[in-house]
């Protein structure tokens, strides 16, 4: 398959979160377009820019198949029912972490992205775990792999609720987002992937410098 639907586009604002700390975990859906530039959707924010937003993290999808597994391990919570409730900007079914690949280039909307890193789910933790009030869940999407991943904007544009995402180019065809994930983040990376994740232009330069000094 190479073709999925937009249901949503979701952006948020940095607010008041858990004391002083601030987040935009909390995406809502868009009506109409929404411009597509370089560092992400305009607007949208991001709180603590040294661990989410810029090129290399400019949009963020996390599988709606995800939603109703979540339902079976902390029960039903309202942010499930919202399609960037895990602060995705990309509300997409069938389309998880086994079928795209480091580097996958696809159109969404009028725009062209590319898959650049798997989510860390330690970026920071516990705001994910904050946000449903449920305490395993990093534990969970590390054992699972169900991380969402990032894009990166390769052409600007716009898109839509209802627009295309279509696949228009096959990256790391060996590199799927759960292999690395599983690699780098899980740590169950061997001397050769290590090796192989260092030299992996597509990947965003922290994981392959992550890579690097792991392989020593």
């Amino acid at each position: 398959m190479t073709l999925w639907t937009v249901e949503a586009v979701c952006t948020g604002t940095a607010r008041p979160f858990n004391g002083a700390e601030l987040s935009a975990i909390t995406k809502r859906p868009r009506e109409g377009l929404v411009q597509v530039l370089e560092e992400g959707l305009a607007p949208d924010e991001q709180a603590d820019r040294s661990v989410h937003g810029g090129p290399e993290m400019a949009l963020h999808l996390y599988p709606l198949n995800h939603h109703a597994w979540w339902r079976g391990i902390i029960g039903d919570h309202p942010a499930l029912d919202e399609p960037g409730g895990f602060g995705s900007n990309l509300a997409v079914t069938g389309l998880t972490e086994d079928l795209v690949h480091i580097g996958d280039r696809f159109r969404l909307g009028t725009a062209l992205i590319e898959v650049s890193q798997p989510r860390q789910p330690r970026q920071p933790c516990w705001k994910i775990e904050h946000r449903f009030g449920h305490k395993g869940m990093v534990a969970q999407i590390v054992k699972t792999g169900r991380c969402g991943w990032y894009f990166r904007v390769i052409e600007t544009g716009e898109v839509a609720a209802g627009d295309s995402l279509e696949r228009v180019a096959i990256g790391a065809a060996d590199w799927s987002v759960s292999r690395v994930f599983r690699a780098l983040v899980a740590g169950k990376a061997t001397a050769e992937e290590l090796a192989q994740l260092a030299d992996l232009g597509a990947l965003t330069p922290r994981l392959r410098s992550k890579a690097a000094t792991r392989r020593g």
